[in-house]
């Protein structure tokens, strides 16, 4: 899949409305999830993966405690943000989790 341009603040600003559970860091978009239990956690992880590989756009994905996870957008080879990192976020916030 072709990557888009990276985004100017502006644009970044403009689409952060979209995305009101996420952090902008500059380069990245970050949102903390707590879920229930171990096993929550672990299916959502599994459920982004789902998304991720049909985008062909991988977050990171950190999981702590034991059941916390931590997910950053950034298209890599771009270094920064495009569309396909704010369209991966709606993406995952569809999961309803």
């Amino acid at each position: 899949m072709e990557m888009s341009n990276l985004l100017s603040k502006q644009e970044i600003d403009d689409l952060m409305n979209d995305v009101p559970l996420w952090k902008n860091d500059t380069d990245t978009l970050t949102k903390e999830v707590v879920c229930s239990n171990f096993v929550s956690v672990i299916g959502l992880v599994n459920s982004i993966s789902i998304i991720a590989e049909k985008y062909d756009h991988h977050p990171d994905l950190l999981i702590y405690g034991w059941n916390k996870l931590r997910i950053t957008l950034s298209t890599h080879n771009k270094g920064g943000l495009t569309e396909f990192d704010f369209k991966l976020a709606k993406q995952i916030d569809n999961l309803n989790f």
